[in-house]
């Protein structure tokens, strides 16, 4: 909403426990009340309520460990990643709460952790999800050495991040203007592998070169996706991205094919 754009959705938080949400909306779905959060459909709408919390460790790479919940807002916000992820508003007044100077990061460009990022995506978002990362580091799309090392130290440790938060991560930096730039991240952060190994199998794999002489295939597709405008239908850019993902396997050398490369299935009749 600072930025002058429509927001997709929007989420509460509160210093009402689950139960006491739940009991002020008989429509409410438990979606995760041990974690604090209360899914509330209403007008077509589907709103999540999550209690001012803190977590403590996230073992299994998507839940916290344990749950502690806090009184006020200034101590929730301390447990989200960005500082520009970190502004809350009151619903009453339209009171814009910034405790950890979010709007000033938001008007400078910065992405800013909250907090050490050393610590901050040690101990949380990188065991978490890649999402954070994505949205952060690549969709965001801002070069912050001190920032990015914690992601390329601990990249494995995103083989358990919900699919369908990826695919929606990934689809937003395919659409907003800069996916060239994205996937160099990607790749530069080592999460190219984790997230998108098909993708990862483009680099090194040869193309004939009197008709691609740019290069290999990730080139010839990161060269694809630099020409990609924002707002680019969402079939058009994954189509862009996943255009040559048969290449890499079905790949036959000019030794092999006895004229020139080739990506090509073969098979015998019965």
């Amino acid at each position: 909403m600072l930025l002058g754009r429509e927001p997709a959705d929007y989420d509460v938080t509160t210093d009402a426990t689950p139960d006491q949400v739940a009991a002020l909306f008989s429509e409410s779905v438990a979606v995760g009340a041990q974690f604090g959060v209360i899914l509330i459909p209403r007008d077509g709408l589907k709103v999540e309520v999550a209690t001012f919390r803190s977590d403590v460790g996230y073992t299994d790479g998507r839940h916290p460990d344990s749950v502690v919940y806090s009184k006020t807002p200034k101590e929730d916000v301390q447990r989200r990643d960005f500082t520009i992820n970190g502004l809350l508003m009151r619903h009453d007044t339209g009171e814009v709460l910034d405790y950890v100077d979010g709007q000033a990061d938001l008007k400078a460009r910065v992405i800013r952790a909250i907090g050490e990022p050393d610590r901050r995506f040690q101990g949380r978002q990188t065991a978490h999800d890649a999402r954070g990362t994505i949205r952060g580091t690549l969709r965001i799309r801002n070069r912050r050495p001190k920032l990015l090392a914690p992601y390329a130290a601990t990249s494995p440790k995103y083989t358990k991040s919900p699919p369908e938060r990826l695919r929606d991560e990934l689809t937003k930096m395919l659409t907003e203007g800069a996916a060239r730039q994205g996937f160099d991240l990607l790749d530069e952060t080592w999460l190219l592998q984790q997230v998108l190994p098909e993708i990862g199998a483009m680099k090194g794999v040869e193309q004939p070169p009197q008709f691609q002489p740019e290069g290999d295939v990730w080139i010839h597709t990161c060269m694809m996706l630099e020409g990609l405008p924002a707002d680019a239908p969402v079939t058009l850019a994954w189509g862009v991205l996943l255009h040559d993902v048969g290449k890499p396997p079905t790949f036959q050398s000019a030794a092999e094919t006895g004229d020139r490369i080739r990506s090509t299935i073969t098979s015998k009749s019965a």
